[in-house]
């Protein structure tokens, strides 16, 4: 499936570093959707958040792959969606990012993502002290693009091929480095960008009070 895709539009020979597709589901769904339901996301994300917010399902996905070597070490974290990306122009918000590893990430430098636990809350607390309609302009304002937060030290996130990451939309996160030879077996990732039902109304709220749609303070 993953592999037809990047067959179907492949990176440039030779290669190396992070390479990216986003597939949109239409009326006729597709395997990325089909994916997203059969590893029961939908169920694990329910389990995280409030009662009567489960997940509306997802229109897209990000396939993400990292081609060996790329020997980058993020400087710095970001946060994805703080672009107008709505018809109605507000950020691309969402409530939680889901990703099924398809690839084995069992030890560090295997392309893993590296994230700053506990940022989800200091950037939660940044924006109520600016108020939701800062969050687009942290693109412009600051490297990263993630505010001037205390971010603490980045963990290489590990696990096995079919393993879910779930994580809180304001976490910092990047791309981590991939330490394999050149020709070696990329770095693949399916993200789901993952709204709470009715996130679109709420989302100045919910990224200003980070637990706001989460069942556990976690």
């Amino acid at each position: 499936m993953v592999a037809s895709l990047l067959a179907a539009e492949p990176p440039e020979p030779g290669h190396a570093g992070p390479y990216f597709l986003w597939p949109r589901f239409g009326p006729a769904g597709h395997p990325l959707l089909d994916l997203y339901r059969s590893a029961g996301i939908a169920a694990v994300a329910a389990e995280l958040l409030r009662d009567g917010l489960a997940p509306d399902e997802p229109g897209f996905a990000q396939l993400a792959a990292t081609y060996p070597p790329h020997p980058h070490r993020p400087g710095g974290p970001h946060v994805d969606g703080i672009t107008p990306g709505e018809p109605d122009g507000r950020p691309g918000t969402f409530s939680l990012l889901a990703g099924i590893w398809l690839t084995g990430q069992d030890e560090p430098g295997q392309g893993n993502l590296w994230v700053w636990p506990g940022t989800h809350l200091r950037f939660g607390a940044w924006l109520a002290h600016r108020g939701a309609d800062a969050l687009p302009g942290v693109a412009e304002r600051y490297a990263g693009p993630y505010p001037p937060v205390e971010l603490g030290d980045p963990v290489q996130v590990t696990g096995a091929a079919g393993s879910v990451l779930v994580a809180h939309y304001l976490l910092a996160h990047n791309i981590g480095n991939h330490d394999g030879p050149a020709g070696g077996e990329p770095r693949q990732t399916v993200y789901y960008r993952l709204q709470a039902a009715g996130h679109r109304d709420r989302w100045r709220q919910a990224v200003t009070e980070p637990l706001l749609e989460y069942r556990h303070s976690t």
